[in-house]
């Protein structure tokens, strides 16, 4: 993965300060846009001519004159079909004219994350080229996570590029990444969402595109099986996703890497290589460089397209279950007015253990647990009415138990039997989140 993400700065322990957040003036930029304009026909061989090259300089995008490296016209299709397919764009445009915002009133506005590595770049070279036909309109953010020597300049050098392909305003963010004890990964990551959504809300953006790529799929797949992990890890990333104002949008998820350094040589961009892709320290970078190689030799090509053809069979499946679930919990789930939560036992009973389990793990989730497979399944199991009757503890200050049968009550009533949620942390649940209260 090589592209930048971002929350609001308090969060997290999150420093937002912007020495590079500059122009080339020195100043601040505006959160307006203004894309440079297209040379001449967006759609024609002269569309990617850089209008400050000198006389006779090969164009951009340009294997020889008048002629597009195939690879920039792949991903221009795959970035208009992401943005036509979630609903951004209108599907036929024409030549011209220009997206609207969600609201009707304005253009459409998007950003790209930039760390400066070849699929973010990439991503920004396909963008700036619908942003400079006056489609949308584009800038980026590079968030400089300074957890390595020389990362301000890398930040600086991504940037300088993103402003030469026309995208406007291009910001870079340092961030303070600090020690929550989730792991280095972890705990860059919230903090570069946190820095991309403020940045997205600074600039009136409503989408943020992020470089991931089919290898950055294989990769999340395979380390979700070491993990043993369900339906929904297994379905991987998530070609969208939706924050607070806005939404993350993976186009570049069907193309191989070698597809993104392929569109960086034709667009003539320096690229960037993280060195912490091939730190055996971090379990992805061994994933990359180790086990998917090896997985490919053993087995013949084509793993990591079998891998990314499986995430997205799965991810189908998850999103018809996990609706199929919130459903269930809504009519199922009575919020006390203690604050606790009840299941009925018939009720769960007659789910589909699928179901069954991703109900429980939605109340949970309203009382602000995290529950984990193991925990899960033992409150699930309370249900058979064998042995204890809980509480089961579960991450996140949230205990389970049966209501046990009162003496003198007649068997098979209603009035036991149930699952009773309640936070010790002293979390209330959202009786929005159920259909009763």
């Amino acid at each position: 993965m090589s592209e930048a993400e971002l929350p609001s700065a308090s969060a997290h322990g999150v420093t937002l300060a912007v020495p590079g957040s500059v122009d080339a003036a020195g100043t601040a930029p505006s959160p307006s846009y203004s894309a440079r304009p297209a040379a001449g026909d967006p759609e024609s061989a002269e569309a990617d001519a850089d209008a400050s090259s000198a006389p006779g300089a090969r164009p951009r995008g340009r294997r020889s004159k008048g002629r597009l490296a195939p690879v920039l016209g792949t991903a221009r299709l795959h970035l208009r079909q992401a943005l036509e397919d979630e609903g951004y764009l209108p599907r036929n445009m024409a030549r011209g004219q220009q997206a609207k915002d969600a609201a009707g009133d304005g253009p459409l506005r998007v950003l790209v994350a930039l760390s400066g590595g070849p699929d973010s770049l990439a991503l920004a070279a396909t963008t700036a080229f619908y942003a400079r036909s006056g489609m949308f309109e584009a800038g980026a953010v590079v968030v400089d996570h300074q957890l390595q020597e020389g990362s301000a300049e890398v930040a600086r050098r991504a940037a300088d590029q993103a402003r030469e392909l026309g995208l406007n305003p291009v910001r870079v963010v340092a961030v303070t990444v600090p020690d929550t004890g989730d792991g280095p990964e972890a705990s860059a990551r919230a903090v570069r969402h946190e820095a991309l959504e403020t940045a997205a809300r600074d600039a009136g953006a409503q989408v943020v595109l992020l470089g991931h790529t089919l290898d950055d799929q294989a990769e999340q797949v395979l380390l979700a099986l070491a993990r043993g992990s369900g339906t929904r890890a297994l379905s991987g990333i998530p070609r969208r996703r939706d924050f607070p104002g806005g939404s993350y949008l993976r186009p570049f998820l069907d193309l191989r890497r070698e597809d993104t350094e392929a569109v960086c040589e034709a667009e003539g961009l320096e690229t960037w290589q993280d060195p912490s892709n091939a730190d055996p320290a971090f379990a992805r970078s061994r994933v990359r460089t180790v086990v998917l190689p090896f997985l490919e030799q053993q087995l013949g090509p084509g793993v990591a397209e079998s891998l990314h053809r499986s995430a997205h069979i799965l991810a189908a499946d998850a999103a018809y279950l996990d609706a199929e679930a919130d459903r269930h919990f809504a009519a199922l789930a009575v919020i006390r007015e203690d604050g606790a939560l009840e299941l009925p036992e018939q009720g769960l009973r007659d789910l589909p253990e699928a179901l069954r389990v991703r109900v429980v793990a939605l109340a949970v989730t309203a009382l602000g647990g995290s529950p984990s497979y193991e925990r899960l399944q033992a409150a699930v199991a309370l249900l058979k009415r064998q042995g204890s009757a809980g509480p089961v503890q579960l991450p996140g200050k949230v205990s389970v138990h049966r209501l046990p049968r009162p003496k003198g009550a007649r068997r098979g009533g209603g009035e036991y039997g149930k699952l009773v949620l309640r936070s010790t942390g002293g979390r209330a649940a959202d009786a929005g989140l159920t259909g009763q209260g």
